[in-house]
C-alpha cells in the first residue's frame, strides 16, 4: 500500500476537527519483517536525499514534532533519522523555559536553534508549547513577565498564532522550509504506554508523576491542539496529523512525509567548473605518479 503524505495534511483554510482524524489506521505492512524492510528502504532514500541536501546547500529543513506525552516523538525521530549523517542534522528538545529565555519573546529560544542551509533541524516540542501547554496552564503565561495588557487571554492566543505564522512565512522566504508533525495518539493508548513504562524497569526513567498530572488535562490539550493546528497550518508550513497508536505505521508515515518534503526542494550537486576539472586532472596525475 502506497503512503500518501497529503492524506495526513491539514489544509489551510479548510474546516479541521481533531476527532475526525483517526489515531490508528490499517497497517501498511503485513508483518514485522515487511515493516523493517520498508522502513529500511525509506531510511536509505532519506539518507541519499539528505546527502544531496547537504551538498546542495541551498535550503534548510526544519521538522517540528508535537504530540501528547508518550505519543512517540523520540522513537519516531530515532528510527526515521537513523541513517542520516549526523553532520547534517541537529535535534533539540525544548523543556520548560529557563530564566534567561523568559526574559525574551517566546520565539527567541527556538530561533537560536534554527538549522543552517544544508542542514536538517529537528525540534522535539517547540515554540508551539507557547500556545499549547501555556494555554492549558494560564499560570505559566502570568510567569513570563509580560505586561498585563499583553497577556489578555481573550486576545493573546490569536496574537501568538499570528506571530508564528508570520515567523514561519519569513523563514520560508529565506529558504528554510518547515514541516510540522503532530503524532495523534488516543487516551487509551497513552494509558497503555504509561503502564508499560511502569512495568518495564528499562523504561522507568521515562515516567514521572507530572505525566499523570498532565493527563488530567487531556480534553483541554486536545482543544488547544485542534485550534492551533487549524490556525497555523499554511501552504508553506503545513501540519501533518499522523495516526500514532501504531508506532510502526507512524514511523513509516513520518519517514514518507520527510522524504517528500526533501523531494520538493530544488536541489542538485554543485557543478564542476572547467577550472575545477583541470585542477582535479592535475591531482590525478600526481596520484598516478
Amino acid at each position: 500500500m502506497k503512503i500518501e503524505s497529503d492524506d495526513f495534511r491539514v489544509y489551510a483554510g479548510k474546516e479541521f476537527k481533531l476527532d475526525d482524524r483517526p489515531t490508528v489506521i490499517k497497517p501498511y505492512c503485513k508483518s514485522k519483517k515487511q515493516y523493517r524492510e520498508t522502513l529500511a528502504s525509506h531510511v536509505e532514500e532519506l539518507s541519499a536525499l539528505q546527502e544531496l541536501h547537504y551538498a546542495s546547500h541551498r535550503y534548510a529543513l526544519l521538522l517540528v514534532f508535537q504530540g501528547m506525552d508518550a505519543a512517540g516523538k523520540d522513537g519516531a525521530i530515532r528510527h526515521v533519522m537513523s541513517g542520516v549523517n549526523p553532520e547534517g542534522c541537529d535535534v533539540y528538545s525544548f523543556k520548560q523555559p529557563s530564566a534567561e529565555e523568559l526574559e525574551h519573546d517566546f520565539l527567541w529560544r527556538t530561533t537560536c536553534r534554527l538549522p543552517e542551509r544544508g542542514q536538517i533541524g529537528i525540534f522535539n516540542r517547540s515554540y508551539y508549547e507557547e500556545v499549547l501547554a501555556v494555554r492549558v496552564h494560564p499560570e505559566l503565561l502570568r510567569n513570563e513577565g509580560l505586561p498585563e495588557e499583553l497577556r489578555e487571554e481573550t486576545t493573546v492566543w490569536e496574537q501568538r498564532y499570528h506571530s508564528i505564522e508570520t515567523f514561519e512565512t519569513h523563514l520560508h522566504r529565506n529558504s528554510t522550509h518547515i514541516v510540522k508533525i503532530f503524532l495523534h495518539i488516543s487516551e487509551q493508548e497513552q494509558r497503555r504506554r504509561f503502564l508499560e513504562r511502569i512495568d518495564d524497569p528499562d523504561k522507568n526513567w521515562k515516567f514521572s508523576l507530572s505525566d499523570i498530572h498532565e493527563r488530567k488535562y487531556w480534553k483541554q490539550y486536545a482543544e488547544a491542539f485542534e485550534e492551533c493546528l487549524h490556525a497555523t497550518s499554511t501552504e508553506v508550513s503545513p501540519w501533518f496529523v499522523v495516526p500514532a497508536d501504531d508506532k510502526d505505521n507512524a514511523r513509516l508515515i513520518v519517514s514518507r512525509i520527510v522524504i517528500d518534503a526533501l523531494k520538493d526542494l530544488k536541489m542538485s550537486y554543485p557543478k564542476t567548473t572547467p577550472e575545477r576539472k583541470s585542477e582535479l586532472q592535475a591531482i590525478r596525475e600526481l596520484l598516478e605518479k
